[in-house]
Formats: structure tokens, sequence, C-alpha cells
């Protein structure tokens, strides 16, 4: 069993399989215990679940300041952590995590915007609703292990690629800012149009199947048919592959090592599905996040070129965590005020 204790990417085998195992364990109660069977979920409901993804993603931050206290040497992938002072690293490690967990949500917040308008497009019941967005976040975990892979690699062979991405984020929070008021046409979506044309798509739901078995109009045999339901969730899987084209340069922006970068991004986005229900209720009412976010984004991408004028090499993790935190919470109370007068009616 020594392989378990081979570090890959920075951490001891059996640390990333124990947060793997935690994952699994977690969807597979949410999903076996807790949505077994299909029904609408209320507002109240998401917010308990919600309490209780947040609850487990801040509780990692423990599990996060044991394994570097632990593994300080092993953390050494990022600069910050291995520059700290021993009694330290396990702290800046927290920082770091916090940091890139809260830039994640928020994010993930954003994404829910556009997943409320392909449920509308599809006219998906809420009952159904909730098993797209578990299949989409198990979509998620494995293509975010992909992206941030391929991320550390290039981080760690090539530096300039930091630069690379502080240009994408500050292109991308320039251009929220421009577009923010923009919605976006679900009817002409490529990737839609596509799909359309190549596979048989029923014209309605067939209750939470993602394919059917129908007599084909031309021959009369039995075939598979795809619903809406599947084109709804292939369009879920899309959404966020264009909001990882912004998150996995954000956090690598916040830390260059790859297990606070995955675990802070999976923990976030377990939450997602839960705060769904809530938030498509009330998205109106935070409007004004999307200027924060776009700030945020902008702050990350220019820390990068600001870390090696102004701090010798990196911005502390600190000071990162404060800032975000800083113009999230502004960007969410002015929007609750600007909103007030609407949530009365």
């Amino acid at each position: 069993m020594q392989f378990l204790d081979i570090l890959w990417l920075g951490m001891p085998v059996w640390i990333w399989l124990t947060f793997l195992g935690a994952v699994l364990a977690i969807l597979a109660f949410d999903l076996g215990v807790m949505h077994r069977d299909s029904h609408e979920i209320g507002v109240g409901e998401s917010l308990r679940m919600s309490a209780l993804y947040i609850g487990v993603g801040l509780a990692w931050a423990g599990a996060v300041w044991w394994i570097y206290a632990h593994y300080a040497d092993a953390g050494a992938l990022d600069p910050q952590i291995a520059a700290a002072a021993p009694d330290e690293r396990a702290w800046t490690a927290v920082e770091l995590y916090l940091t890139g967990y809260l830039v994640e949500k928020t994010l993930a917040m954003d994404n829910v915007f556009i997943i409320s308008m392909i449920f509308g497009y599809f006219a998906v019941p809420r009952e159904y609703q909730h098993r797209v967005l578990f299949w989409g976040i198990l979509g998620v975990i494995v293509l975010r292990a992909i992206m941030i892979g391929l991320g550390a690699a290039l981080v760690m062979e090539f530096t300039w690629v930091m630069y690379l991405f502080g240009v994408v984020l500050l292109a991308t929070g320039i251009k929220m800012l421009v577009m923010v008021d923009r919605q976006p046409d679900i009817a002409a979506n490529p990737v839609l149009r596509l799909l359309r044309r190549h596979l048989r798509v029923t014209d309605e739901l067939h209750g939470q199947a993602f394919t059917v078995r129908r007599a084909d109009p031309r021959s009369g045999k039995a075939v598979l048919f795809a619903t809406p339901l599947l084109l709804c969730l292939i369009l879920v899987e899309i959404a966020d592959l264009v909001f990882a084209i912004d998150s996995v340069p954000a956090i690598f922006a916040i830390t260059p090592d790859p297990f606070i970068v995955y675990t802070s991004n999976i923990f976030a986005i377990l939450g997602l599905r839960a705060l769904y229900f809530a938030l498509a209720a009330v998205v109106h009412r935070f409007h004004y996040l999307k200027y924060a976010l776009a700030l945020v984004l902008i702050f990350i991408g220019a820390k990068i070129f600001l870390g090696d004028w102004l701090f010798d090499g990196k911005v502390p993790a600190a000071i990162s965590l404060g800032v975000t935190g800083s113009l999230l919470a502004g960007g969410i109370l002015f929007s609750l005020w600007k909103t007030r007068a609407a949530a009365r009616h």
C-alpha cells in the first residue's frame, strides 16, 4: 500500500482518494436518500440544502488546515505556502482555499441566471430540474479535473502562463461590465441547432427520461430518441464549460496549488444545485452582483501583475481574501438595497 503515500500533484494519493470518496458519498446521499423520488424543490428546502453544502465546504477548510499543517512540504507547489513560516503555512493554505471557494461560489451563482433561462426555454418542470443539475454536476467534476490538471501542468512548466491568465481575466471582467445587461439567445445557440439537426428529438418531455424508444416515422422500427431534457442537460454542461474558462484562470491566479484549486472548485459547485432553486426565485434581486463579480475578476487578473511590482512576487493571501470578500459583499448588499422596493410587491 506504499503507493498511497506517493505524491501526486503535490499531495499523497490517499488524501486525493479521501477527498473523492467524500464527494461521491455526498452525491450518493443527495440522490439516493434526499432526492430518491422526483419532487418540486421549494425555496425552504433549497435554503436548508444550501446551508448544509456551505457548511460542508467551510468544514473542508478545517481539513485543509490539518493537511497543510501535517504535509507542509507537500503543499510547497504554491510559493506563498512554501515561503510561509512552518506555523503559518496551514493558515495561508486556508486563506487561499476560502478565497478560491468564495470566487467560485459567486461565479456559480452568476451561472444560475443562464441555467434558469435554459430550463425556461425547454419548459422543464421544477420536479425534473434537480436530476438535470445532478448529472450536470457529475460532468462538472470530470471536466474541471481535466481542465485543472492541464492548467496545473502548464503553470508548473511555463511561468508566463500566469500572465496569460491575468490578461484573460482582465478582458473577461471588462467584457462583463460592458455586457452585463445583455441576455443570451438560447434558441440561436449553435450547439442546440447542431443537436436538433443530427439527433432524433421528441417534441415533448417524457418524465425525467433523457432518452426514449419510439417508432421511427419512416421505418416503423423502434429507435432511440433524445428528449428535450437531454438537450437541456447538454446546454447546462456547455454553460459550465464557458464559465470554467473564467473560473479556472481565476482560481489559478489565486493559487497554483492543484489540491486547493480543485477542492475549492468542487465544494463550491456541489452547492450550486441546492442553491439554484432558491436563487432562481430571487435572481432579479442580485443584478448588481454581476458588476461586483466583474470587478473581482479584474482585481484577480491585475494582482498577478501587481504582485510582481508591489509585493515581490505574490499579493498576500489575506489581502486577496479581504478585497474579494468586500467586493462581493458590497455587490450583494447594494443589489438588495436597490431592489428593496420591488421586493415589497
